[in-house]
This record gives C-alpha cells, structure tokens and sequence, in this order.
C-alpha cells in the first residue's frame, strides 16, 4: 500500500457499518479518506477516531447538488482523488408489488445513481490531475443470482444487478486509461442495515454470513495489487456457516 500512502479515497456510506469500517482500515494503511454520510454524529464519531486523516462530509446521496458540493468540496481541501469507494446502499423489507413508490425511488437512487454520479465525478477528478485512480463498487451476490435472497427486499435486488452492468459498462468506458474499476459481492453482512430491514435478531447469524471487517479486507486487498492487476470481481461468502433465509428458517 505504499504507492497509496497519503492518497485520497472518498467513501460513501461512511456512517454505516461496512462504510465505517473500510475509512478505518484506509487511514490505518496511510490514506486520507473523505467521508460522505447522513448522520452527523456518527461521522463526528469517525472524525474524533481517525484525526486530521478524515474529512467529514454530510451528504444526501439521493441529492445530486449534495454529491457535487461534496466533490467541490474535495477538490478544495484534498485535490485530486486516487480511490472511489461506492459504500452507500439501501434495503426495504417489502415485496415490489406492496411497495411504496417513494422506497423504489430511494432504492434506485441510493444504490444506482449515487454511484454512477459519484464515479463520474471522481473520475472527472482523476483525469483533472492525471491519476490513475481505482474505483470499488460494493456490489453483492445478490446482483448476480437474486434467488440468493427469498425474503422480500423490493428493488434491492435489481439495483444490484443494475450495479453489475454498470461496472462493467465501466470497465469498458475505462479501458486503456489506467483507471481501474472493481466489484465487490458480498453475501450477508452483519450490520445495522439488516435490522432496520425489519429481519429479527434471532436470524441475522444465520443470513449474515460476514462481517464488515470481512468486506474491508477485500477492500485493501483489491487495492494493494500492482498496476499490472486487476481485479475486476470479488466474491466473499463463507465455508463455515449455511445461509439460511427466513422463509426457511420458519420451518425450522
């Protein structure tokens, strides 16, 4: 990781589980890292934990003004962008066909749009200052077999999908550039996000599967390959444990 040390990685999604824990692991392994969340006293949380090496940013990823003045922002304090981190994601626990129009609009712009507006900028910054930067897509194996999850999760599914086609979309867009894009896909992931989901405690050890730590190992461990390597797809599940879903949990 020397040829990152005091780079910048912007994160989304810093306030959350996974989010929070990959802005740690980036500051212990000598990056600057600008980080863009909601929750005002969570990001205050991560400024007292990591020091001068953090930037807090309040930001409303389902606004697009908010993305920009964020990235103005940037540019301002910390200049050009060496690694985008699109951390940020949303999950509702409803089927499409129950749910509310507003919780498919949030799904799509959170999970979709804010990444593909995050990248656009902060390859806009990489080229301004002739980096050859990396962006990380925190995709899931859900946008690649959405029969992984039975349970009702309304759109989280196909944005996931649609988070696939857009890396590689990307990937292509990037070709030859030296900029490099990577997907990380996750199974379940022991975090707040669950809960709120509305999935009882009783059965997160058995859906959650990983843990944010888990995920921000892959993060640097991405990262860390020479500019020679790409890695275009990571899939992080377990050996240990069954994922079992809640609908079949219930028969259990």
């Amino acid at each position: 990781m020397a040829h990152l040390v005091d780079k910048l990685a912007v994160v989304t999604g810093a306030t959350g589980g996974v989010g929070s824990k990959i802005c740690e692991e980036l500051v212990k392994n000598g990056l600057r890292v600008a980080g863009l969340g909601r929750r005002q006293h969570k990001l205050d949380a991560l400024t007292a934990k990591l020091g001068d090496k953090f930037l807090a940013i309040k930001c409303d990823l389902s606004q697009e003004d908010e993305i920009l003045s964020a990235f103005q922002l940037i540019d301002e304090k910390c200049r050009g962008v060496h690694t985008m981190i699109n951390c940020a994601g949303v999950l509702f626990s409803n089927a499409i066909l129950e749910s509310k129009t507003e919780d498919l609009r949030n799904t799509l712009d959170i999970n979709v749009l804010a990444p593909a507006i995050c990248t656009r900028e902060a390859v806009k910054s990489m080229r301004k200052y002739n980096i050859k930067g990396h962006i990380i897509n925190m995709n899931s194996a859900a946008g690649h077999n959405a029969e992984v999850i039975k349970a009702p999760v309304g759109l989280y599914c196909a944005s996931k999908y649609a988070v696939t086609g857009m890396t590689a979309s990307l990937k292509n867009e990037l070709f030859n550039t030296g900029i490099k894009i990577t997907s990380i896909s996750p199974t379940g992931i022991a975090t707040d996000m669950i809960r709120r989901a509305g999935v009882p405690d009783n059965l997160i050890p058995h859906i959650a599967i990983l843990y944010p730590q888990d995920v921000a190992d892959a993060v640097i461990y991405a990262l860390r390959q020479p500019d020679h390597v790409l890695i275009t797809e990571l899939m992080i599940t377990s050996p240990e444990k069954e994922v079992i879903l809640p609908s079949q949990a219930k028969t259990r």
